[in-house]
């Protein structure tokens, strides 16, 4: 399967003490590039034969992709982990902080004490909902190889030499074969009856603007790759363009202020997609004033800096892209 980039959760420009530089390259460099490495393996997978495959080789990529993917769910929670006063705890959530830790203060002593445990070396803090104890706990992911954030386990095997030295010595294929052959798969139904009552990530949601038509980057990547004639507005404020090194290729760039003074150069016969740097309220806002001027117009969710994050093609933004 193809995993689909999400759209930038927080506002960059709304952080204290964070400059929007610095989470567009966290975005676009660090979240991109794993949901592209993801991708990449879920493919090569996918086009491997498990009867004629190295297993090794196979253990190796599951590995790799396993990493992948809790890179980009991890990166997914920590940036909708941001853009509130962090000094508030809603009361019901400090509830439960008191009831797991003995107080807000100690949980928050101790998640900071395991982040700055990780300074010089890598990997995650995380707090945690454990469905089974029906607690919270803070824990510490390294390598992004810990089980899959937010995923609910139904069946597992246990692959470390204590499951299986005693019955079976070195011999784990028949180990494997004998639990294939154990599994209690009415047990299993009912934990997956369980788990899909388990509501996914809240995705982001725009009130104002949810009726209006959006289209990912992936899809207009597939587009334009099909070949299909589309009109591409970049409608970023003209204060940030005139900062901008790139602009995405296939794209013009039309000021979103002067929108009465460019719509006319349009073709109400073919589709719009526009814009913005995030795909927050510019993009969104240029889409409705087109629909309402009669064009099939549709928002690009995630921005120009989503496109950059999926690694659609860009090119130099010069002086001739601003009329």
């Amino acid at each position: 399967m193809q995993y689909q980039l999400a759209p930038l959760f927080c506002r960059p420009w709304t952080l204290l003490g964070m400059t929007p530089h610095l989470i567009e390259s966290h975005y676009e460099g660090n979240y991109g590039s794993a949901m592209k490495r993801l991708n990449a393996l879920s493919a090569e997978l996918a086009a491997l034969d498990p009867a004629t495959t190295p297993p090794e080789t196979i253990a190796r990529l599951k590995r790799d992709e396993g990493a992948a993917l809790n890179s980009t769910l991890l990166h997914e929670l920590y940036f909708s982990s941001m853009g509130g006063d962090g000094r508030v705890v809603p009361e019901a959530l400090a509830t439960a902080l008191v009831r797991d830790f003995g107080s807000v203060d100690r949980w928050r002593r101790e998640f900071i004490a395991l982040a700055e445990g990780l300074a010089g070396a890598s990997g995650w803090v995380l707090l945690t909902w454990l469905p089974r104890d029906q607690r919270l706990i803070n824990q510490i992911g390294t390598d992004h190889s810990q089980s899959v954030s937010g995923g609910i386990p139904i069946l597992a095997i246990d692959m470390y030499e204590h499951a299986y030295h005693l019955d079976f010595g070195t011999n784990a294929s028949s180990y494997v074969a004998t639990f294939m052959r154990n599994i209690d798969w009415a047990s299993v139904l009912g934990r997956y009856e369980d788990a899909v009552k388990v509501a996914p990530p809240r995705k982001l949601v725009q009130k104002e603007f949810a009726d209006v038509p959006a289209v990912t980057p992936e899809e207009v990547r597939a587009m334009i790759e099909s070949g299909e004639d589309v009109q591409i507005i970049d409608a970023r404020p003209r204060h940030f363009t005139t900062r901008a090194a790139d602009i995405m290729e296939g794209a013009v760039w039309r000021d979103p202020e002067r929108f009465g003074e460019w719509v006319g150069e349009l073709s109400k016969e073919k589709p719009v997609v526009t814009f913005c740097v995030y795909g927050f309220h510019v993009g969104c806002q240029t889409a409705i004033a087109l629909r309402e001027a009669g064009f099939d117009a549709r928002y690009m969710a995630g921005g120009h800096s989503g496109w950059k994050a999926i690694g659609g093609k860009v090119r130099l933004f010069d002086g001739e892209d601003q009329p």
